[in-house]
């Protein structure tokens, strides 16, 4: 038979019912000699009788009883041990809220108070019921600022403008739900904090998480971890504290953030704290919640400032996810669906997730998100689903400066040759496995380089450049950025390098593909210094090699003229790809990859057009659309005649001399 979870609320009424007989004591104390005991109007006015008693009474002697046995489901014995409340001070905080949970204690209060109106504890009457000489130092400094139970805000002394005896006490709302069993946070904390996700998996001893979590046991630490993507040290913290943390996120400036009432929620659920360290002024923030018996750890992505605070935490560098991320998809589809024979789905998830760089509470957020989108279409999981919720999950800020595409494309749609179309395979390939390569592989060549996949398209134009990056970010499963050179490119000094710097920072920690369009006009040779000018460009170019060299991210260059491109920038490039112009078997291909859902006439000769028209695939699909404008407004379908204008247009755009009219 199973027993029943002792309640936190009966064992408090029960150590209220304790303090109730302590009153009764006092109240037999002060009426057995009080001659105005019996009158109804005592506490409202001081008669002749009731001066003569206030002259002669005795202090009220100490309870003769002790606490007694804590009751089972206690929590108030529990919490005044971690905080370190001596017994009298957990016994003034059980007479400040007794007027919380038993009404018959406001009279009582107004009784021994002696003034009907005053039904709340009062300092001295709470000294009186904890046995405490009113008189002593030791028992006064119970109610200092600094002592436990106004430094741990579990009391409020109020009416500051009294004597010392007779300012009222109340226990906050939160810490009286606390005590009775209640744990929804503070509602000042509302959207700022949840408790932090536990992982499956527990750290090794030996690795970088086995070593923090035992670092954490042993004290109370206040930690920094620096990631360097976004999610890595709320990862790593998550699977430190397996016992669960309260993750905080603040939401303003320092000043307006409820941070004594996010410790105290804490101290009262036994809970570490992992705070995200906002970008703008951090050092307030660690200061405020450095306290010295909460564990608390920091994640954040800039360097540790040692002016932050007083007593330095201790820094680490989050080590990077890599291939363990793959456990913590696994980890959160298990826990998303327990009752799954195996927790993962019937596809490759190492492949599937392996561009993504989500921490462990945003993998969980994903995989939450996927089945939502799963359920939605009435089918099982798929790669599709995740693929999409995990670029929900990635919050970018690439937008300022760059056009954001959701990719819709696929290898079929493109027609290339078979060495160009294996170098792209081979870059999506380098993308997926670049963590396991270079990170658990140790391929890295160190020297503060990154991990970032770099890539040149080259070709002349309407090659297909542009959409195979396209491609390549459907193949990855993540969103494209085409960067807007008109909001980076910059006439003062300095401040072209300041836009790519946030760019390239941005995209580090975004997983996303990075487009260069005509690279040439920032990726462009350098040359000799002959004025500013020069000197000027020259350095925007250095800076650019330097900055490629520790970028991590995937990004993609094209370029019309491949020899514009200085050569420092090729070094650093895992793949120049050179997109030929199409010869006449591909065109055709082309041609009729563009009309594969056109209507056309039944004898439309494609062959001739691809035959006598030397064009590249954009053109060639400009072509298409003009026919299609010209048969759409006959109503009917798409001719020989409607193909040869589109083609002759494309070749008088492009200036050059139109098959069979002899001159243009």
């Amino acid at each position: 038979m199973n027993t029943p979870h002792p309640d936190p609320a009966d064992a408090l009424l029960t150590r209220v019912a304790r303090l109730r007989a302590r009153v009764a004591r006092l109240v037999e104390h002060r009426s057995a000699d009080d001659p105005t005991a019996d009158d109804p109007l005592r506490g409202l006015y001081l008669s002749e009788a009731a001066v003569r008693h206030h002259l002669h009474t005795t202090p009220a002697p100490p309870p003769d009883d002790p606490d007694g046995e804590e009751p089972p489901g206690d929590r108030l014995g529990p919490l005044a041990r971690r905080l370190g409340l001596r017994p009298p001070e957990a016994t003034v905080l059980l007479a400040a809220l007794a007027p919380d949970l038993d009404r018959s204690f406001e009279p009582l209060y107004g009784y021994l108070n002696d003034d009907v109106g005053r039904r709340r504890a009062t300092t001295g009457l709470a000294l009186d019921l904890a046995g405490a000489p009113v008189h002593r130092p030791e028992a006064r400094a119970v109610f200092h600022p600094r002592a436990p139970l106004r430094t741990f805000a579990l009391l409020d002394v109020e009416e500051p403008e009294r004597p010392f005896l007779s300012r009222s006490l109340r226990v906050p709302g939160r810490v009286v739900a606390h005590l009775l069993g209640d744990d929804t946070p503070d509602p000042a904390l509302a959207g700022r904090v949840r408790p932090l996700a536990v992982p499956s998996e527990t750290p090794g001893e030996d690795g970088f998480t086995g070593r923090l979590a035992a670092r954490l046991k042993e004290e109370p630490l206040t930690v920094y971890l620096r990631e360097h993507r976004e999610g890595e040290g709320l990862a790593h913290a998550a699977r430190a504290l397996p016992g669960g943390a309260l993750h905080y996120t603040p939401r303003g400036p320092h000043d307006q953030e409820p941070l004594a009432a996010l410790v105290r929620e804490a101290r009262l659920l036994d809970r570490p704290l992992v705070v995200s360290v906002p970008q703008d002024d951090p050092g307030a923030l660690v200061r405020a919640l450095s306290v010295p018996d909460v564990p608390v750890v920091f994640t954040g992505s800039r360097p540790y400032d040692p002016q932050w605070c007083d007593d330095d935490p201790l820094v680490l560098d989050a080590p990077r996810l890599g291939a363990d991320a793959v456990h913590a998809w696994t980890a959160a589809l298990r826990d998303a669906d327990p009752g799954a024979p195996t927790g993962t789905p019937g596809f490759d998830l190492a492949a599937t997730v392996a561009p993504y760089h989500l921490g462990t509470d945003r993998v969980a957020r994903a995989v939450r998100a996927a089945r939502a989108l799963a359920a939605f279409d009435g089918t099982p999981l798929a790669p599709a689903h995740l693929r999409l919720a995990a670029r929900q999950q990635s919050t970018s800020g690439l937008e300022q400066h760059a056009r954001r595409i959701r990719p819709a494309v696929t290898w079929d749609d493109l027609v290339l040759p078979e060495a160009p179309l294996a170098q792209l395979r081979e870059l999506a390939r380098r993308a997926r496995l670049r963590d396991r390569v270079l990170g658990d592989w140790r391929l890295s060549a160190g020297g503060g380089r990154g991990r970032g996949v770099l890539a040149l398209f080259a070709g002349d134009s309407g090659t297909g450049k542009t959409l195979s990056a396209e491609v390549v970010a459907a193949e990855l499963g993540l969103d494209l950025y085409v960067v807007r050179l008109s909001s980076v490119v910059d006439k003062y000094v300095g401040e072209t390098e300041k836009n790519l710097e946030r760019v390239f920072s941005e995209a580090d920690r975004t997983d996303a593909v990075l487009l260069f369009d005509e690279a040439d006009a920032v990726f462009g040779k350098r040359s000799e210094v002959k004025d500013s000018h020069d000197r000027y460009a020259n350095m925007e170019s250095a800076y650019l090699l330097q900055r490629l060299e520790s970028f991590d991210g995937i990004a993609l260059l094209t370029t019309n003229l491949r020899a514009n491109i200085d050569e420092a920038f090729t070094r650093r490039l895992d793949l120049v790809v050179d997109f030929p112009f199409p010869d006449a078997g591909q065109r055709l291909a082309l041609w009729e990859h563009c009309l594969s859902r056109v209507p056309c006439a039944e004898d439309v000769d494609v062959s001739r057009v691809a035959r006598d028209f030397e064009l590249a695939g954009g053109s060639i699909r400009s072509a298409v659309v003009t026919a299609a404008y010209a048969a759409a407004d006959r109503d009917d379908t798409v001719t020989t005649a409607d193909l040869l204008e589109g083609a002759r247009r494309e070749y008088r755009k492009a200036g050059r001399l139109v098959p069979g009219e002899g001159t243009w």
